[in-house]
């Protein structure tokens, strides 16, 4: 084989719809289709179609379903989508060109991706029957009478004891004309192997289908039909032997006699050939099944067909020496149960053109269509172009090594669906090694695609073809040596710009790792068949492959990617030994570990962002993107050979640089292959959790095997440590202070008597609700290093502070209420209120906790999660309130100033207006001091925390010192309270004395009101609608009582007010509930 065509072979890996064939160069033909778009025969098997965004090539070749796919995925594509309109409308079209009218394989979108299943769902407990070896008498005999069978399946699963080398008989049907109708017999070679052979009418088939004497549990079925005489025998699923035509062609004679464990030489007795193992899972049908079926049975899988005897223990007679014992059973479920439901196929088209979809068994092979975006293929084009005008030095330099080259030479033949063997393979990846090492730095981006595709195809070889010639063992460890050697030279620093110009073909070098994990799992076998432990290093990946014998004290299994002496923060992951344990527990014998780390993948993508969800902060802290920030550790776990999911434990160091000013928060997460297909997968966090964050590292929990790493949410830090310390003592202290000033304030308006109002009940509770949350700020601190005592305190932080606002809207809808005459009963309306106030923080809370208590609390603090949604159970109810609260702000504004304004042109001259200025901007000004800290607007001063320290510390002191100035407004400086205090004190003094001077008053009269006069008039009782004089003002006041209206009595004062030189009456009549009038 000359160089030129291994060159061509490679060039034509690179094109994703293979435009080129280097068998028959000048294929190459092109078309217009009806819609004008360009249609391009490429070769005997391939059809192109493009669209303004994607192209699809028709693959007329037949694979099975798993081929297809993985076809298309080494062409940087993927099979056709079902329901998708683009997709059907390219596959119409394809066909129509190629006149092909029968069914292909799609994807179906809504099939869950294969993954490994966890331990105690891979294996099912059995009653079996256990057969000594130590005795030649045991047997068992089902109990069914049999009809006569035109034909029958037997299924039974075995466990032959590992020290009985003789002809024995698993199962023996006799008749009463005859002895020999159905037998299965088995016995042990010399190479270590069970040979099985069937006898039906007393034809003996040969000893052919087998399965290996390991002591393991195997499943083996056999079926047989009168019509063509035809059988077979069935061993784990898949056919050991069959044949037809040397038989008799009649039924089975019913009334028979099924004896487990003996032949019988007479009709139900003379046993001879005795079994010695374990046997149970026997089931029988009066037809012959499908090989499908038999894989579906295999699996513990139910078939729809009924059997005529299904395994039960009860219906079984046996000898006094077989003992029921329970058996745990392997059940490689999930991807026999996925065959078993058949893949989605595109059957064909309507008379309206529309789609008609089926499906079929996955093993069947049909043509399918590859789709890939129209980016993806002219950047491919291009690349492909470019090295066929203009080899590389690294392909000029393999076609000189690859004359004379058979592994070269495979490669040229393969097609889609052909796989290359295990010499091919190693041929190719020596030359390619080779090639590597000559010109490492003359790689070209088209010469790394071609690398990646062939380490994708390298990695599907099959192990069965391990076994042609002499290539055993130790050509498994050579090809996995080389196959590691050839993948960290392409995931090396060095080749990063080459990465960066293929990013629109394959998104970075996880491709790569995908294939290596594929490698060493298909491998992993013949790799520990004489060692327990292979470890590969090379610069940039490190392959280590652990196996260990379960027991009763398994111990964990640890791997690290650097070994480095004394550094505590190594790149580490582990298995636990209780999860090892449990292994052992659900029946598993041996454990395959294969663990690989990766150095060099974060480099190669230095400035690309990864967002993963949008972040909230508090304002010390700009968020600006998440990185990949350590290397890649990946684990992958195998119970007795098949994959089995496990939670793992990982320590990976950060690995970023650090300039000033900029901080990292870790996420632990893994690249999930099926979570975007078309961009070869995407960093995922499900199931994986931060369990310690440290300076230069973390430690992380996933309860699954997979690649592992850390991303890095990228801050820009806004504060010192200087200003963050400030802030914390400042809050502290103000929390301090505000708590003094909240208690003060609850313990006058108890003490002193203010009357009772709801006004007075709102502040209150209010009160009550914000000291509360104060304290708790206080000691979030203490209960930090408790994780039960933090969720209690954050759960309670988030309860007292939502509180605290609910409250806060209830005194801006008491206010509205007081503004805009609400007519509405005290009682009713407090209740309204306390339902507000106490009910809808409750319900907040409550409602949040169950949709996400595992997200609820931040990692490191007693705070909500500001990480998560979580943070929105806090923030939107909160601006929510602050809306309707400064919408209520203004509303007082506007009445004050009106009602100012009036005033003003009644009592004041117009020749005033420096006054008549004053009064206005005291009205407006007045209302919003008073109200800002009770309707909590100064919270409003955290949306603009992350523009400026100053703003970070105004937010401060506003809020934390929020209680003092409640204190201040609400009870120093309120004529209620302090009128109280007045009152107390006055009662106090006139106890003192024995002879109490009374007011002067005038006796009412039986036929008019009486009235009292006296000099002084106290002041509306609250500081929101109390009337305020200027100051350095002087009045003077005589007031009439009037109680001549039932129980309440009216107050009337006439007041003298000098204004501008000029004497003013003004006359006020109020009751003591508060409301007044000025005239």
């Amino acid at each position: 084989m000359t160089g030129a065509l291994l060159t061509g072979v490679l060039l034509c890996g690179i094109v994703v719809l293979g435009e080129c064939e280097p068998t028959q160069p000048g294929l190459d033909r092109g078309g217009k289709g009806s819609d004008g778009l360009v249609l391009t025969e490429v070769s005997d098997h391939a059809l192109i179609h493009r669209t303004s965004d994607w192209v699809f090539q028709l693959i007329n070749v037949s694979l099975d379903h798993s081929q297809a796919g993985s076809f298309c995925a080494g062409q940087f594509s993927s099979l056709t989508t079902l329901g998708q309109p683009e997709d059907e409308q390219g596959a119409l079209e394809l066909q129509r060109k190629a006149g092909q009218q029968g069914p292909m394989w799609v994807r179906d979108p809504s099939r869950p991706p294969s993954r490994p299943l966890a331990p105690a769902k891979q294996y099912m407990h059995f009653q079996a029957l256990n057969f000594p070896n130590d005795s030649q008498e045991g047997y068992g005999r089902v109990n069914v009478t049999f009809p006569a069978l035109p034909a029958v399946s037997m299924c039974v699963r075995v466990q032959w004891d590992t020290r009985w080398d003789r002809v024995s008989t698993l199962y023996s049907y006799a008749a009463a004309v005859f002895n020999n109708e159905f037998q299965l017999r088995g016995q042990v070679d010399g190479t270590g192997r069970v040979l099985l052979a069937l006898i039906v009418h007393g034809q003996h088939r040969p000893y052919k289908a087998s399965f290996p004497n390991d002591g393991a549990w195997h499943h083996v079925c056999v079926s047989w039909r009168n019509t063509d005489s035809h059988w077979a025998i069935y061993v784990d699923g898949e056919r050991g032997d069959t044949g037809s035509g040397a038989d008799t062609p009649r039924n089975i004679h019913g009334e028979g006699i099924l004896i487990l464990g003996q032949d019988q030489d007479s009709f139900g007795g003379n046993f001879t050939e005795p079994f010695a193992g374990n046997i149970t899972d026997l089931n029988i049908w009066d037809r012959a099944l499908e090989q499908r079926q038999f894989r579906a049975l295999y699996s513990c899988s139910p078939l729809t067909q009924e059997p005529i005897f299904n395994w039960n223990i009860e219906s079984i007679t046996h000898h006094p020496v077989v003992k029921e014992v329970s058996a745990m059973l392997y059940c490689p479920a999930v991807n026999r149960q996925r065959e078993m439901q058949g893949c989605r196929t595109l059957e064909g088209w309507s008379s309206q053109q529309l789609p008609r979809y089926g499906s079929a068994e996955c093993s069947a092979t049909l043509p399918f269509i590859c789709r890939t975006s129209r980016e993806r293929y002219m950047k491919m084009k291009e690349l492909s172009d470019s090295q066929r005008s203009q080899p590389s030095p690294f392909m000029y330099h393999l076609m000189q090594l690859s004359n004379g080259s058979q592994g070269a030479e495979g490669l040229m033949r393969e097609q889609p669906g052909d796989q290359m063997s295990w010499g091919q393979v190693s041929s190719l990846l020596n030359m390619t090694q080779q090639t590597l090492k000559d010109t490492r730095d003359e790689l070209q981006p088209g010469d790394m695609l071609s690398l990646v595709q062939l380490l994708a195809r390298a990695a599907d070889v099959p192990t069965d073809k391990a076994t042609e010639g002499d290539h055993s063992r130790a050509s498994a460890r050579e090809l996995s040596r080389s196959f590691i050697t050839v993948a960290d030279s392409i995931i090396s620093q060095d080749n990063a710009p080459k990465w960066q110009a293929i990013k629109q073909v394959v998104s970075g070098p996880m491709a790569v790792v995908k294939s290596i994990d594929r490698m060493v799992t298909s491998l992993s076998s013949r790799l520990m068949a004489e060692t327990d432990r292979l470890l590969l290093h090379r610069p940039n990946i490190q392959l280590e492959v652990q196996q260990q014998r379960l027991g009763e004290s398994s111990d964990g299994l640890r791997f690290c990617g650097v070994d480095v002496a004394g550094d505590t923060n190594t790149d580490c992951i582990s298995v636990p030994t209780q999860n090892l344990q449990n292994l052992h527990d659900n029946g598993f014998q041996t454990v395959t570990v294969v663990n690989t780390w990766y150095g060099s993948l974060q480099p190669l993508n230095p400035e690309e962002n990864i967002t993963m969800f949008p972040v909230v902060t508090d304002g010390s802290q700009r968020y600006l993107g998440t990185i990949l920030g350590s290397s890649v550790i990946s684990t992958t776990v195998l119970g007795d050979g098949q994959p089995v999911s496990m939670a793992v434990r990982f320590q990976l160091k950060h690995r970023t640089q650090s300039p000033t000013l900029t901080a990292y928060d870790p996420i632990c997460a893994f690249w999930d292959f099926d979570l975007m297909p078309e961009r070869g997968g995407w960093w995922s966090t499900k199931g994986c959790e931060v369990l310690s964050k440290q300076y230069a590292s973390t430690i992380c929990f996933c309860n699954h095997t997979t690649n592992f790493a850390l991303l890095l949410q990228v801050y820009e830090v806004q504060r010192s440590p200087e200003n963050e310390k400030a802030l914390q003592v400042m809050t502290f202290i103000g929390c301090g202070v505000s708590l003094c000033g909240l208690l003060f304030t609850f313990i006058l308006f108890i003490a002193v008597g203010v009357p009772k109002s709801d006004r007075t009940t709102v502040h209150k509770n209010l009160i009550v609700a914000l000291g509360i949350a104060e304290l708790l700020l206080m000691c979030s601190d203490w209960a930090s290093a408790n994780e039960g005592a933090c969720l209690l305190v954050t759960t309670l932080l988030h309860l007292f502070f939502m509180a605290s606002f609910s409250w806060m809207l209830v005194e801006g809808l008491l206010l509205w209420s007081k503004v805009v005459s609400v007519n509405v009963s005290e009682d009713r309306r407090m209740k309204t209120y306390y339902a507000i106030g106490w009910g809808l923080p409750v319900v907040i809370v409550g409602v949040t906790l169950t949709v996400s208590l595992e997200h609820y609390k931040a990692d490191n603090h007693c705070w909500l999660n500001v990480e998560t949604d979580m943070i929105w159970a806090f923030v939107g109810p909160v601006l929510f309130i602050l809306a309707v609260n400064a919408v209520v702000l203004c509303r007082v504004v506007m009445v004050t100033v009106s009602s100012a304004r009036r005033r003003a042109k009644m009592l004041t001259p117009s020749s005033a207006s420096k006054l008549h200025t004053f009064d206005l901007t005291w009205a407006v000004t007045r209302p919003v001091l008073i109200l800002l800290p009770v309707l909590g607007l100064t919270w409003l001063c955290g949306v603009l925390v992350h523009l400026s320290m100053v703003v970070a510390y105004v937010f401060i002191a506003l809020n934390a010192f929020q209680g003092l100035y409640i204190f201040l407004v609400y009870a120093v400086y309120n004529s209620e309270v302090r009128n109280a205090i007045k009152r107390i004190q006055e009662k106090r003094k006139a106890l003192s004395f024995t002879n109490c001077s009374q007011p002067i008053s005038f006796l009412p009269s039986q036929r008019g009101p009486a009235q009292s006069w006296t000099q002084s008039l106290p002041p509306p009782s609250s500081p929101e609608t109390s009337e305020i004089s200027g100051p350095g003002s002087t009045s003077t006041s005589l007031v009439i009582k009037n109680e001549s209206f039932g129980k309440e009595s009216t107050f009337v004062s006439f007041s003298l007010k000098p204004a501008s030189g000029n004497q003013v009456v003004q006359l006020t009549a109020f009751k003591p509930s508060g409301n007044f009038l000025n005239v």
